[in-house]
């Protein structure tokens, strides 16, 4: 048997404790609670909605081999926020964002500050 991490058990007693950091696509995401017949609870992610399209982006041409998760680390800072581009654009799979070389996409300004200029 597996044990159980302490955080685990911790945030299962605080109410509307979120398992997803803050960085993740799904810390904002409503939790749900469903019972099954014997009582037992199931905890499962609701469905996600995209934000609308009109958080302020940055034009950026796609070079040739591009992915998103590059464009991630090289916008954002971090591999994995690639998930803030494709919500920026409307695209369904991710690599939709990359795999035509001369695409223009979003990008989503990091703190909504354009690039190059720095706020002190």
């Amino acid at each position: 048997m597996a044990e159980t991490e302490p955080y685990e058990s911790a945030l299962d007693s605080i109410p509307g404790a979120h398992p997803y950091p803050r960085t993740s696509r799904y810390h904002d995401a409503e939790i749900g609670v469903h019972r099954r017949a014997d009582g037992t609870e199931v905890r499962y992610t609701k469905r996600r909605l995209l934000p609308p399209l009109d958080e302020k982006t940055e034009p950026h041409t796609v070079g040739a081999g591009e992915r998103p998760d590059l464009l991630g680390q090289r916008f954002l800072g971090d591999p994995g926020q690639w998930w803030r581009i494709a919500d920026a654009n409307p695209v369904l799979d991710p690599r939709d964002l990359t795999d035509e070389p001369g695409r223009v996409i979003g990008i989503p300004l990091a703190g909504g500050f354009p690039r190059g200029e720095r706020r002190v």
